[in-house]
């Protein structure tokens, strides 16, 4: 039986803001990257995200960013080893109040945007995310982008890790993902961005933006849920998997 975990970010309300379909997407995933507060999200946001991923038995990850609300945590920044361990170290812990305040405990981390892209390339940075979690809970899995140098530190510090790959997105020959500047970066196509997500599961391979097939792991799968057609993709998804065989659970169930 394949095993494939189904996630989504969310909690990404802040303030006066709603963005996101959380309560609908958290229907059909089996995990949640929820905001810290940093790249969005505040503490209201985040104890109401806990409360809905309780309800509909979704097991929760901190969502970790740089520190950029008005750049959603997408631009790049230059930080120290020193200070990327210390930002993600503060968000999970930010977060980790919530969980434990509402009597569950964290699952995963998964870092935010530019931070996930930039430590997916860069050793350095990867470490110190990976030596940060594994200070605060050595049992918490890290979720990075397969393959990438964020899953290299993980195993090297010692912590379980999670390969993620992506349901609407291209991937360069060397399997990081197409820049979303360039022309076909984002899958549009339902059933084309189903049917890879279903061989990337059942046969670990994915055929590139340049035509070749490369291999992949696939332990989770993200899907964004950030309006109505998103939402009715999610629910496709999880659909399409589970009669082709694939069992949606949270990455707690088979990440060993």
């Amino acid at each position: 039986m394949y095993k494939v975990d189904l996630n989504s970010d969310i909690g990404e309300s802040f303030g006066n803001y709603k963005l996101g379909l959380d309560e609908e997407v958290a229907k059909f995933i089996s995990s949640a990257n929820v905001a810290c507060g940093w790249h969005a999200g505040d503490p209201v946001v985040m104890e109401k995200t806990i409360s809905t991923a309780v309800k509909e038995n979704v097991s929760v990850g901190a969502h970790p960013g740089f520190p950029d609300l008005m750049g959603f945590g997408r631009r790049d920044m230059k930080v120290t080893s020193e200070e990327a361990k210390c930002y993600i170290k503060y968000q999970i812990g930010a977060l980790w109040a919530f969980a434990e305040s509402n009597g569950i405990k964290l699952q995963h981390v998964k870092p935010h945007g530019a931070l996930y892209n930039m430590a997916a390339k860069d050793k350095e940075l990867a470490k110190a995310i990976a030596e940060a979690i594994y200070e605060v809970d050595k049992s918490l899995i890290l979720v990075g982008l397969a393959n990438s140098e964020m899953i290299r530190a993980g195993k090297e510090v010692g912590l379980k890790t999670a390969n993620e790959v992506f349901a609407d997105r291209a991937y360069n020959g060397d399997g990081t993902l197409v820049s979303r500047t360039k022309e076909g970066a984002v899958i549009h196509d339902r059933d084309l961005a189903i049917s890879r997500v279903v061989r990337m599961v059942k046969e670990g391979k994915v055929t590139a933006i340049t035509g070749e097939d490369i291999d992949i792991q696939a332990d989770s799968i993200c899907v964004h849920g950030d309006n109505p057609q998103a939402v009715t993709f999610v629910e496709l998804i999880r659909r399409t998997l589970e009669n082709a065989g694939i069992e949606v659970v949270s990455l707690n169930n088979f990440i060993k």
